[in-house]
């Protein structure tokens, strides 16, 4: 089969050249997918994308260049038209989740990094400061840990903070069977739980799935991660409960407005997102490039 990829980083090409173990004849491009760019799937069999926009229009133009197969590298097909594709008989995949372990792990990281203000440490260590004033954290041991969302990733956090002597409770739409882990409703977590860690799917029931009122059921000085889907979280109200100090702790690897940043440079177009820009310049919230996937 001949296929092109779409939005390929550097660090990408040698994991895909030996998933692909020459099977393929995979031509592997820097740019996004988009109308300009499509004319490079021309005599392909498939294209693969990244987190684009693959809608109507360019299903259309894919669709006329002979495309058969659209893939998709992230989780889920929500940016893909699939009505559309199915109308041109053009088949979608995607991977049916990410391994669970390198997001679970990024996860307790941020909560860890929070907790004992290790960010904050560095700063002051780069500067040859290696005063404790302002380092005082808090221990994780002990803490009672709401997980919302029990699937592969949620009950992977849920056994590291186990591990770690946290109370761990959670809440599932949808409750899986599982072992060691109480289920709660999400009232119940929402006010008893020190830290808070997302691990659902976004769909449009979960959309700012935690929002002013969600904020207002909360613990004060309460701890927030999410390394799940940005737009889990009404990212005003959150800026709000961080003013207030309603919410102590932030981590986030996902934000709500992440499609143009999300794994590009935009050092210099801060001004662009004054939102993101408050979110950064509170000193008790922690943020990663998207990265909870990216381990070897």
């Amino acid at each position: 089969m001949k296929a092109v990829a779409y939005s390929v980083k550097t660090f990408e090409k040698e994991f895909l050249a030996k998933a692909n173990q020459k099977k393929h004849d995979i031509t592997l491009i820097s740019n996004d997918l988009s109308l300009e760019t499509a004319v490079y799937a021309e005599g392909k069999d498939a294209v693969i994308v990244l987190n684009e926009n693959v809608n109507a229009p360019l299903i259309e133009r894919l669709a006329d260049l002979g495309v058969k197969y659209i893939a998709t590298r992230s989780v889920g097909i929500g940016q893909i038209d699939a009505e559309a594709a199915a109308a041109r008989h053009i088949k979608i995949a995607a991977p049916p989740y990410y391994a669970p372990q390198p997001i679970a792990e990024l996860a307790v990281g941020l909560a860890l990094a929070l907790s004992r203000n290790i960010t904050k440490a560095h700063e002051k260590g780069v500067r040859f400061d290696f005063s404790n004033e302002d380092l005082v954290g808090f221990n994780l041991y002990g803490k009672t840990v709401g997980i919302i969302g029990l699937g592969k990733i949620g009950q992977a956090v849920a056994k590291i903070f186990t591990g770690m002597g946290c109370n761990v409770i959670a809440f599932d739409p949808l409750p899986p069977a599982t072992e060691n882990i109480t289920q709660v409703d999400i009232d119940t977590l929402l006010s008893s739980s020190d830290i808070i860690s997302l691990h659902l799917s976004l769909t449009p029931d979960t959309y700012h799935f935690i929002d002013r009122k969600a904020f207002d059921q909360m613990k004060q000085n309460v701890m927030l991660i999410n390394t799940s889907g940005g737009d889990l979280i009404n990212t005003e109200d959150a800026l709000t409960a961080l003013e207030s100090g309603k919410l102590g702790y932030l981590g986030i690897d996902v934000y709500e407005y992440e499609k143009e940043p999300a794994f590009e440079d935009h050092e210099n177009q801060r001004e662009k997102d004054l939102l993101f820009a408050r979110l950064m310049d509170h000193p008790n919230v922690l943020v990663t490039a998207h990265q909870a996937y990216l381990t070897k």
